[in-house]
């Protein structure tokens, strides 16, 4: 890259990813992934759009590493986290992914699912775990709700909490997989102005670098730098939201587009 174009925080080279029996290629396998390329710039948001699928989780879960590719490479600051030598373990700490479904403990009180991997896994003091635990929980407007069970939270302070639980070992690249797709449609909107929120405001003064897909055309219209739109395992368009979902060039877009209007 040129001093002009930095290297991205995060590049995919021709990501192919199948499902089944026998070995990659063979056709007793599905093809999701079909020769992806992707980039992903630091301090941008990268919304994958396309219909259910498409590929859009997969992707992401190739991206953390828990799906392996069968050919291609993922490239986190120009290091290929593919290569079945690299430590995983130490990849994903770099990461963070926020799934449709909340995934909190409900034993755990809602600060000790957010402060859990900091101490257990990161060997954080407790103190300092609650402490940063705290503060990410007021950022996301949970600071109240601290000392709640998740059983006794609504759908949406649930899934603010598991993003707070992502994002307080302050990954590089937060991960979003339709994060709206499990909630009712009167809290949507709380899950998707805490996006905007983290998209223009930043995290600890740091903007924050995410790819997400989703199916909430209007979210992607507001806070993307860059849409892509994913059909069959393969990007058939990419560009600002004002293009691909205002004047799509390509058949394909414009036929996801009419569908869900």
């Amino acid at each position: 890259m040129t001093a002009d174009r930095p290297e991205p925080l995060l590049s995919l080279r021709g990501v192919r990813k199948s499902f089944g029996s026998g070995p990659p290629g063979s056709p007793s396998r599905t093809l999701v992934l079909d020769g992806v390329d992707l980039d992903v710039a630091a301090g941008s948001c990268v919304v994958v759009v396309g219909s259910s699928g498409s590929g859009k989780s997969t992707l992401l879960r190739v991206v953390d590493l828990l799906e392996e590719v069968d050919d291609g490479q993922v490239l986190l600051d120009g290091e290929d986290v593919a290569d079945p030598w690299v430590d995983a373990d130490a990849v994903r700490a770099r990461l963070a992914m926020v799934f449709q479904q909340y995934n909190l403990f409900p034993h755990l009180r809602v600060l000790d699912n957010v402060t859990l991997a900091p101490r257990v896994v990161h060997g954080v003091r407790r103190r300092d775990a609650e402490d940063a635990g705290m503060a990410m929980l007021e950022r996301v407007g949970l600071a109240d709700r601290a000392r709640a069970y998740p059983d006794q939270l609504s759908g949406g302070q649930q899934q603010r909490a598991a993003i707070a639980r992502a994002l307080v070992n302050g990954p590089e690249l937060l991960l979003l997989d339709e994060v709206t797709s499990a909630l009712d449609p009167e809290l949507v909107g709380e899950v998707l102005d805490l996006l905007l929120s983290l998209r223009t405001e930043g995290v600890a003064g740091r903007a924050t670098t995410m790819l997400v897909a989703t199916h909430e055309m209007a979210f992607a219209r507001e806070v993307a730098d860059e849409v892509v739109f994913l059909h069959a395992g393969r990007v058939h368009e990419r560009g600002t939201p004002e293009q691909v979902l205002g004047d799509p060039r390509q058949e394909r877009t414009r036929e996801f587009l009419r569908r869900l209007r």
